[in-house]
């Protein structure tokens, strides 16, 4: 196997990593960033949006499309098994926490459904604004694309999740109004936000580093 594929290998495994655990982690918690209130899950969904610009800039747009549709599946299949481990018979007295599995299982059902259709059209969204301003500025302002597909996709699967989860009553006590809900997508997106800017130099540095190295693929 070639640098390329190898390289690609990484990149993807990065993404579905960071996306699946963001959707087992969830909003189980709520930690505070930067004066933030954010959910934990959160901390892992920013480096899918790095992933898939890298792969979008050094790939091609039909191989980062077609990542953001294996990490959509991978979601589902992850959800099958915990479904499966959900169903069978418990074997007491051998199990060692039977309980955490189960508050697990009971939040990633609407976790999982909330999370992949905005993540579905989010990841569109990142893709498909990327490869938009690539072509309109014909390959330069690399900063430029990078930050402005990534602010918007954000945008929306910011506000597509949280907006999901708080109609399904998934997102706890203290959030009770619409008022509520709006000051939780506004902390969220911050955050998204300014890691999305800080991770410009990590964008810029990988494309310097890798750009001569692998070839993208014919659109």
């Amino acid at each position: 196997m070639n640098f390329k594929e190898k390289l690609f290998l990484f990149l993807s495994g990065i993404f579905l990593t960071s996306l699946v655990l963001a959707n087992i982690i969830g909003t189980t918690k709520f930690v505070i960033v930067l004066g933030l209130t954010v959910p934990a899950g959160v901390l892992a969904y920013p480096f899918t949006f790095l992933a898939t610009d890298l792969i979008c800039e050094l790939y091609g747009k039909k191989r980062a499309q077609s990542l953001v549709w294996v990490g959509f599946s991978m979601n589902f299949f992850m959800l099958g098994l915990m479904m499966l481990g959900h169903y069978l018979k418990d074997a007491s007295g051998i199990s060692g926490a039977t309980s955490t599995f189960e508050s697990v299982y009971e939040f990633m059902i609407g976790n999982v459904i909330a999370s992949m259709i905005a993540y579905l059209i989010a990841q569109s969204v990142d893709v498909k604004l990327f490869h938009f301003w690539k072509t309109l500025t014909k390959g330069k302002h690399l900063w430029l694309r990078n930050n402005l597909s990534t602010v918007v996709s954000q945008l929306a699967d910011t506000t597509a999740i949280m907006t999901i989860l708080y109609l399904a009553n998934n997102l706890g006590a203290s959030i009770q109004s619409i008022g509520d809900l709006v000051g939780l997508i506004f902390a969220s997106y911050m955050f998204k936000v300014l890691v999305a800017l800080f991770d410009t130099p990590l964008f810029y540095l990988g494309v310097s580093l890798l750009k001569d190295k692998v070839a993208p693929d014919v659109e």
